[in-house]
């Protein structure tokens, strides 16, 4: 597949291109997966250009009926992540795990150091997940993890994860930023 670069998209029209149509169907007729569905298929229908991801997220977990959110997040993004605990308190018990939580040392698995000439913790996000099992949460939020902390993240949790703001340190953590065309140019896309 290489939809990307799909001319037609006739899928947008409802014609399958594929043949994994039924297997796929079957999978969303499980009793989560369609809630799942459901859930987000309504807040599109109504908060479509009107709410920000911040409140589809506090309406997706009320719909849901979630009741403990787990949030993951990167140290760099301490004061951020304590709004985003704060606000979400307000309807849901909030559990929140900072990327540093171990404070393994770097040196124990020979990891590279942003400078090498001083003490590093790694981040931890086995850690991170570890912890949130444990509280048994029903959403996991990724706020800020680096890339590849955010796949081992997502893999050891428990729960579903969503990502509610992604770590770019470049582009003032927007990497769609990367798309525009000034930046295009630098990566000689066209």
């Amino acid at each position: 597949m290489k939809c990307a670069l799909c001319e037609n998209k006739i899928c947008y029209e409802g014609k399958d291109c594929t043949k994994i149509k039924d297997n796929v169907i079957s999978e969303y007729l499980g009793k989560e997966n369609k809630k799942i569905m459901e859930t987000a298929s309504k807040i599109e229908a109504k908060g479509y250009m009107k709410l920000t991801r911040l409140e589809e997220l506090i309406m997706f977990c009320k719909e849901m009926n979630f009741k403990k959110v787990g949030i993951a997040f990167c140290i760099g993004l301490e004061e951020e992540a304590k709004i985003l605990h704060k606000i979400l308190e307000k309807n849901f018990d909030v559990y929140s795990v900072c990327c540093k939580v171990c404070g393994i040392d770097k040196e124990k698995f020979g990891l590279k150091k942003i400078k090498e000439a001083r003490h590093e913790v790694m981040c931890d996000p086995i850690g991170q997940a570890t912890i949130l099992n444990d509280c048994k949460t029903d959403l996991n939020i990724i706020f800020g993890l680096c890339i590849g902390h955010d796949i081992l993240f997502s893999k050891y949790s428990n729960a579903p994860v969503t990502t509610l703001l992604v770590k770019d340190r470049v582009l003032a953590h927007n990497p769609a930023g990367v798309f525009n065309k000034y930046y295009r140019s630098k990566l000689k896309t066209e």
